[in-house]
């Protein structure tokens, strides 16, 4: 199998719903959706300060995602970290 056959099958795996579809990425307080299971949060260091960040799933469609509460990046936020 070639490089490119197991890129679009990985793509495949990762079909977001319609609510996934419409969340805003990488913008902090930008909303999730209703049907976002909370998981577990850790703490991680940035710069000078930590923050903190919270795994969720999707119920509808299995997608994991993690939300970067950073008071000092307007940019972080919500990112997809697998299906």
């Amino acid at each position: 199998m070639s490089v490119e056959s197991n890129i679009q099958n990985e793509l495949k795996k990762m079909q977001l719903c319609e609510p996934c579809t419409g969340i805003q990425r990488n913008w902090r307080r930008a909303p999730g959706h209703a049907e976002l299971v909370q998981g577990s949060n850790r703490k991680e260091a940035r710069e000078n300060h930590q923050v903190t960040i919270t795994r969720y799933r999707c119920d509808r469609c299995g997608t994991s995602w993690e939300y970067e509460n950073n008071k000092a990046d307007q940019h972080a936020g919500w990112s997809v970290v697998g299906g």
